[in-house]
């Protein structure tokens, strides 16, 4: 399949060690009508004369995805580029298939790597596989065969990279705004995908009760602390602990905790239906189709769930008595206020999606590609630390723009429980929030909430990968 790909440039161009030059003159090569750029029917046609059966849209993907001054057309600065990025992250891929650091992929490997990846294969298939890549017939793959197999294909194919850079909402830091975890069809179809949201709800929920005081302090906080009413973390806890001890440190946690289950369910099964309707091609979801089906999938899921929301709030504020338990609460409140009542600060509080999910997501993948243009040199996997860290830094972003929001969203489901507080909309809580207070006032509670970013991102990842163990979910 690729003789003429190798005769006209890779054996020729590759084997003077001068990459600049190899890429000129493919360059020249595809550049038929000799205006200094290549577009996609050039591409096209070019690899087609060569012999490289890309995928279907492959061009076009090259394309837009080198095309930095959005011309349509790739001149020779953004098509080296392109190039030499792709085949770096080609060889990370080959290093992590690799897995006897021979220098060559073989049958055992590719099984073992999809293995991995939660997908069992035959030998049979494993050698149809190997022999749609190997060029010279010896059943192996080296570097060279990999690379002008794969050198023409979109960087959105390298599964080994996505597999470990995948952006897992096991990191649970109490906020429910993330966008869902992305599941590969073989995880859909054999199971694994329950199994490891099982497993993120555990670890959630564990690592929410371990938080729970801090949490309580971000709440007490947001709605009661003012510039005359000044209340810092260590006169906060001393009012907590003597109006009802060190249990009261826990209230609203078991409501917080009971919501995860049917918030995962609902996000998940939401966000599948949303990628279908909103994908432009069947089975591929690009970076902007994928944050709209996760945030409008987040907005579905809290608009099931906003009353737990309220009533988590409610349990968090509440005095010794006032309520018996989560049903007497919501009988109280429906009965003293209404049905509405469920819905107070859920405005707020969906607007907050957008720049908490947008933001995070950005964050992560400008981490995660600076790590492999800079850091990543044999293997595509980034460790432990390194995927915490991004996970944390991206997370903490985000609720710092929506934070706010947040605020907002908390005030308003509270103020009917605060007394002599008004019953103010959005628009007139903020107006009154930065007139007596100042901008920062749309900030309070943010030293505790940000305190329990790293205890709670390791307490859900021990726990999650405990629980991993114990489901018997592949590493």
């Amino acid at each position: 399949m690729y003789q003429v790909a190798r005769k006209l440039f890779f054996t020729d161009c590759r084997c003077a060690d001068n990459a600049s030059k190899a890429y000129e003159e493919l360059f020249a090569k595809l550049d038929t009508n000799k205006d200094g750029k290549v577009d996609v029917s050039e591409l096209k046609a070019g690899l087609d004369a060569m012999g490289i059966k890309a995928e279907k849209g492959a061009a076009q993907k090259i394309i837009s995805s080198g095309d930095r001054n959005k011309d349509e057309g790739l001149d020779f600065s953004e098509f080296s580029k392109y190039l030499k990025e792709h085949e770096k992250k080609l060889q990370l891929t080959f290093k992590s298939l690799d897995k006897n650091k021979d220098g060559r992929i073989d049958i055992t490997e590719i099984r073992q790597s999809l293995a991995d990846l939660g997908l069992e294969i035959s030998k049979e298939h494993a050698e149809k596989i190997l022999q749609s890549i190997d060029v010279d017939g010896t059943m192996t793959v080296d570097w060279n065969e990999w690379r002008e197999h794969f050198l023409f294909n979109p960087a959105t194919n390298l599964q080994e990279i996505v597999r470990y850079w995948k952006h897992s909402t096991v990191l649970d830091i109490g906020d429910s705004l993330t966008i869902p975890d992305e599941f590969t069809e073989e995880e859909k179809t054999t199971g694994l995908w329950w199994k490891q949201l099982s497993a993120g709800a555990v670890a959630g929920a564990v690592s929410r009760t371990g938080t729970a005081p801090l949490d309580r302090m971000k709440v007490f906080m947001q709605v009661h602390a003012s510039t005359t009413n000044k209340i810092s973390l260590v006169s906060g806890f001393k009012q907590m602990l003597k109006e009802g001890g060190v249990a009261s440190l826990w209230r609203g946690n078991g409501i917080n905790v009971m919501k995860i289950a049917p918030e995962t369910a609902i996000k998940f099964m939401a966000y599948e239906q949303y990628k279908k309707l909103l994908s432009s091609e069947p089975g591929k979801v690009k970076s902007h189709e994928r944050f709209m089906a996760g945030s409008l999938a987040g907005a579905t899921a809290q608009t099931a769930i906003y009353p737990m929301e309220v009533m988590k709030t409610r349990m968090t504020l509440r005095k010794t008595g006032q309520y018996s338990g989560m049903f007497d609460c919501a009988k109280k409140v429906l009965k003293n206020e209404g049905v509405k009542a469920f819905y107070k600060g859920y405005i707020p509080n969906i607007l907050g999606i957008i720049p908490y999910a947008g933001i995070d997501l950005a964050v992560y993948e400008s981490l995660k590609n600076f790590w492999l243009s800079h850091y990543a040199k044999d293997t595509a996997n980034p460790g432990v630390l390194v995927l915490l860290g991004c996970g944390t830094i991206s997370s903490t972003c985000g609720q710092l723009a929506s934070y706010p929001l947040a605020l907002i969203r908390t005030r308003m489901q509270a103020q009917a429980s605060v007394e002599g507080s008004e019953q103010l909309p959005m628009n007139l809580m903020v107006k009154k929030i930065m007139k007596k207070e100042g901008f920062f006032g749309l900030y309070r509670g943010i030293l505790p909430n940000f305190m329990k970013v790293i205890p709670a991102v390791s307490i859900s990842y021990v726990v999650y990968e405990y629980m991993r163990s114990g489901l018997g979910i592949q590493k």
